[in-house]
């Protein structure tokens, strides 16, 4: 049986990580004509997703994908499962280095803007249709609130995978039911 985890916001909310539901005024920033037309703007945002995640650690949920070596598609731009030892497909992009900061609105896939190609999305969906039936796609913290976000579902069950979804206190949740899928 192959596992694969596609993980959301919600798998870092327990790191302390706001959700962008929960910040709405950035949302509505991260878009790239936002980005080509208030450069400052769209940067000093940039700098506070940064900040928000600076010093914030992997909970339980990151490590335990990490200690079953289970192949992670991320939404999430926080970097936290690489932190664990993860390496894992970023749809999303990454945030911009230090030395990026002052041109970050002229970055592509750091992150991945509303209106920018999104270059991680094939090997994503080359992920999940590898899946047969009794495999296992874990769904943690996603909503669906974007289109990658439903269709990976409907690719998982279309090849008859299971699908089990995590989206209430993943930093305990993962574990135990790694544990008892992997037993």
């Amino acid at each position: 049986m192959k596992v694969i985890a596609f993980t959301g916001a919600g798998i870092s909310k327990q790191s302390h990580i706001p959700t962008f539901m929960e910040r709405p005024d950035v949302r509505e920033k991260l878009f790239r004509d936002y980005a080509n037309t208030h450069h400052e703007e769209y940067n000093e945002v940039i700098k506070q997703l940064k900040a928000n995640m600076n010093g914030a650690k992997p909970n339980d949920a990151h490590i335990a994908l990490a200690e079953y070596n289970i192949p992670v598609i991320t939404m999430n731009i926080d970097g936290l499962h690489q932190l664990a030892g993860t390496d894992a497909l970023e749809l999303h992009g990454g945030l911009p280095e230090d030395d990026e900061m002052d041109m970050a609105y002229s970055l592509y896939n750091k992150p991945v803007l509303y209106g920018d190609p999104a270059p991680n999305y094939q090997r994503a969906y080359a992920m999940v249709y590898g899946l047969q039936p009794g495999d296992v796609l874990l769904v943690i913290g996603c909503s669906f609130h974007t289109a990658i976000a439903v269709d990976l579902r409907e690719v998982a069950k279309s090849r008859g995978a299971r699908i089990i979804e995590i989206q209430e206190d993943a930093a305990h949740n993962v574990r135990k039911v790694l544990e008892e899928l992997l037993k």
